[in-house]
């Protein structure tokens, strides 16, 4: 039998033939053996089948980045000695390795880190990988005092592990790497930040050393434009500039303060998913935050979501309350609470509902990852046959939905059955039939994530591209076969047996906080007109014409237009200034020829200066600019 390279049958002899030439090619640095990424040096043998991998592919940027962890962490035993590793993977930019030691690194180090790297690099070492035993590797790392590896390895299951030896420097991992040092020929440290050991903050706090690499100077060049470009726009940045957000240590880490010009566009956020949820058939619920904790046990989540639960509150009477980190329990309660008949089918309800999960303070980022948010949740109850009608209803509507906020480049990913699962192989398999129809029904690409579903049903995701093409997760389309078993639902077919239905957790937008921090970001903190807290500001050129200026506003909004005067001890330019800053769409100027015209002149961020006009001609100005948004 043949071994199969790239698609060519060729005999195994030929293969490291083959393979000694393809060493010298810069681009491919590894290969992916019957599904498994592997080091360029794997053994290859009749029937397999094989493909090279070139550095410049997704697989192969993360193999440098994973051998760069590794010559940062070299390069940092060079300049620290005493250092202690623990861990250093790659990450969805670049890369980082957690150090213990007591000096603390500060940003005038970092060019003699990058140095040292570049050092490492130009001497070319080979990586090899070794099979050591599991007590050999312990025993190592004991006589090195490095009680985090001894840690790590003491988890360990199987009596032996891999380690990767460059030179002077070797650790512990399962590899594939690099076939020498030589490939990451830029190189910068990023950043160094606190990481407690595990995530846990009763661990100790090591120092967690940030880098990226790439092949090529320009590669470096052209992400750190990126770089600078996503500091820019960091929602936590323009959140602390326009005054949105808070999070105060008074109430505790991952907890929002929403402020008014947020709570304003949170309001806006909300008001349109409720109007068009309730145009498309959905029921409006609200639950309470707490439930006695053996609704949980129920539900399953007080077993699979122990660790990111708060804990349970105790009262006098005995009872046992836990914070609600889902509202689905709720949701299905509701629908339990009588008998439904097939016709009544599906039923669609839907909540904005504020749900708790304890994250651990390692992995909060702003908006992004917090330990209090409102889903945007909804729980479909559906028959069988109405599957595929249900799941493109439901993509249809999530779409219209991203699109309404500007989003118009979605990427799908369709997760499938994994090998432990609840429900029948029948019951997946229409599941997962229904999703792909409605997929290819709209023509967009997807991509399946095989055995990636949850152990109770397959789903989809939809990531939408931000301004930088980012991609970042908003819904979930996800099939449930396990809940209904477990709060035992059912309803009353046409035979007039009782059946189980279909069920069916959705969000659109993920979480509004979340959503909120992506809107943040993709429109750099200038969000479209009808969700910026205020239109247009109005400014008096002196204090006489301050009246005018009240006149102004007032009329404004009276005809819906949301304004404001600016009536500040400042000069002008000082307000113009301040009121670009603040990302107002609008701001009138009015002197005193204005008013004799009983005119405006409005300036607009988009427009930029515009000819004086009626107060009228400005409204029909507004209306336009919100139709188009």
């Amino acid at each position: 039998m043949k071994l199969v390279l790239d698609g060519k049958e060729i005999s195994a002899e030929n293969a490291e033939a083959l393979r000694r030439i393809i060493l010298t090619d810069r681009d491919v640095i590894a290969l992916k053996i019957d599904g498994n990424l592997k080091d360029i040096y794997a053994q290859l043998t009749d029937g397999m089948t094989a493909e090279t991998v070139t550095v410049k592919s997704p697989e192969g940027l993360d193999i440098l980045w994973h051998t760069s962890a590794h010559i940062m962490a070299q390069a940092l035993m060079h300049l620290y000695p005493g250092v202690k590793l623990t861990i250093g993977p790659s990450i969805e930019n670049g890369f980082y390795y957690d150090i213990d030691m007591e000096h603390k690194i500060t940003e005038e180090e970092f060019g003699q880190i990058e140095e040292e790297f570049r050092n490492i690099v130009s001497q070319k070492i080979q990586l090899t990988r070794e099979e050591i035993k599991r007590t050999e590797a312990i025993e190592i790392y004991r006589k090195e005092n490095n009680e985090y590896k001894v840690e790590i390895l003491s988890e360990i299951a199987d009596d032996t592990v891999t380690i990767y030896r460059q030179g002077d420097f070797f650790d512990l991992c399962r590899g594939p790497h690099l076939p020498d040092t030589s490939f990451p020929k830029s190189f910068k440290v990023m950043s160094v930040a606190g990481a407690y050991w595990r995530g846990s903050e009763k661990n100790k706090m090591l120092q967690r050393v940030y880098g990226i690499s790439f092949p090529s100077k320009k590669e470096m060049d052209d992400y750190l434009a990126f770089y600078r470009e996503a500091l820019e726009r960091d929602h936590r940045k323009i959140g602390k500039e326009l005054d949105l957000f808070t999070i105060s240590p008074e109430v505790g880490p991952g907890l929002i303060i929403w402020k008014p010009r947020a709570a304003y566009t949170k309001m806006r956020i909300e008001d349109l998913w409720k109007k068009e949820h309730l145009e498309n058939g959905y029921e409006l619920l609200s639950t309470p935050h707490v439930a006695r904790s053996h609704l949980w046990t129920i539900s399953g989540h007080f077993d699979f979501y122990r660790d990111n639960l708060y804990p349970e509150m105790e009262f006098p009477e005995g009872d046992k309350y836990l914070v609600k980190p889902m509202n689905c329990p709720f949701h299905i309660l509701v629908f339990k609470e009588k008998l439904r008949s097939y016709r009544e089918l599906p039923i669609r309800y839907a909540e904005l509902g504020t749900v708790y999960r304890y994250e651990k303070s390692g992995v909060l980022h702003g908006l992004l990852r917090v330990r209090g948010f409102t889903q945007d949740d909804a729980h479909i109850f559906c028959v069988r046959d109405d599957l595929e009608t249900e799941v493109k209803k439901l993509l249809d509507f999530n779409l219209f939905f991203l699109k309404k906020f500007g989003f118009s480049d979605f990427k799908v990913y369709l997760a499938t059955m994994p090998e432990k699962a609840v429900g029948t192989k029948e019951e997946w398999d229409r599941a997962e039939a229904a999703l792909t129809a409605a997929v290819k029904s709209y023509g967009m690409d997807f991509t399946i994530d095989r055995g990636g579903g949850a152990f109770y049903g397959p789903k989809i995701d939809v990531k939408i591209k931000d301004a930088l093409k980012r991609e970042w997760q908003t819904t979930t389309i996800q099939f449930d076969f396990n809940e209904p078993e477990r709060f035992d639902l059912s309803y009353i077919n046409e035979k007039g047996d009782k059946e189980r239905p279909i069920m069916i957790h959705r969000a659109l937008l993920g979480s509004i906080e979340r959503f909120f921090g992506v809107l943040l970001e993709h429109y750099k903190g200038d969000l479209p007109l009808w969700l910026s807290y205020k239109e247009a500001v109005v400014l008096p050129v002196s204090d006489n014409t301050s009246d005018y200026a009240q006149k102004v506003c007032g009329e404004l909004l009276k005809k819906g237009i949301r304004a404001y005067v600016d009536g500040r001890n400042e000069r002008l330019g000082y307000k113009v200034r301040d009121a670009r800053l603040q990302k107002i769409p609008y701001f009138i100027v009015v002197g005193e020829n204005e008013e004799k015209a009983g005119l405006i002149k409005p300036n607009g961020r988009k427009e930029g200066e515009m000819a004086a006009m009626t107060m009228d001609a400005f409204l029909d100005v507004i209306n336009r600019r919100r139709a188009g948004e």
